[in-house]
């Protein structure tokens, strides 16, 4: 299994389940924009949701607009910071394939199985 394509969806989950989003995670393509015009239609409070989650869920600090505006364009621009986030994270298990997590918050895999 492709640890990349297994992040993804975690995060399209978590979407899904913080943001109350009306639509499957399967609906969501992995370079489709979360705002603005033909995105998902995500807003400023779908956004602060996101950067808590992410910050709950991997240890991702988004410290100002401008990064927000880079890291939540897709669901790939966040799977791409939350993997290069610095060796304090470790791997966890998640359905037969290692995803980062936070060290203190290895068990957010069991939401996404």
């Amino acid at each position: 299994m492709d640890t990349t394509n297994d992040l993804n969806k975690h995060i399209k989950q978590m979407m899904v389940r913080d943001l109350m989003l009306q639509i499957a995670p399967e609906e969501i393509a992995d370079d489709q924009p979360l705002f603005g015009p033909g995105s998902l239609g995500l807003d400023s409070v779908d956004a602060l949701q996101l950067v808590v989650g992410l910050d709950k869920q991997f240890g991702l600090k988004i410290p100002d607009p401008a990064t927000a505006r880079q890291v939540l364009a897709t669901v790939s621009t966040i799977a791409a910071a939350v993997a290069d986030l610095s060796p304090t994270i470790r791997r966890v298990e998640c359905g037969g394939v290692y995803l980062p997590a936070r060290t203190e918050q290895a068990d957010w895999h069991q939401s996404a199985i």
